[in-house]
């Protein structure tokens, strides 16, 4: 199974480093490029845009800190939406608002 993480923050890269000492394969995108490097070093293929995430994984977890982010990654220009393929599961484990999941999802 391929899967995406998207948010490489605080919580976001121990989960995702987790995902790889299991052996998944990963595909990642950070905003800031810093985030990216113990990822990057344990073997995880790196995205230019949410969108190119969601168009080579299976799963795709985010794990944003606000609902204006989680919006943006998911519906924006190149977000996962515009990637995703029939049947990609996005799991959302960002600190949002609840109906706002709903809305999006």
């Amino acid at each position: 199974m391929k899967i995406g993480f998207i948010g490489l923050g605080t919580m976001g890269r121990p989960m995702a480093l987790n995902l790889m000492k299991h052996q998944h394969d990963l595909t990642v995108f950070a905003r800031r490029e810093a985030s990216l490097g113990p990822l990057v070093e344990g073997g995880a293929v790196t995205a230019d845009s949410p969108a190119a995430v969601a168009a080579g994984c299976d799963v795709v977890f985010t794990m944003l800190t606000g609902t204006g982010d989680v919006e943006s990654v998911i519906l924006g220009v190149d977000g996962i939406a515009e990637g995703a393929r029939p049947g990609t599961v996005v799991i959302d484990t960002s600190t949002v608002s609840p109906p706002r999941t709903r809305i999006i999802g």
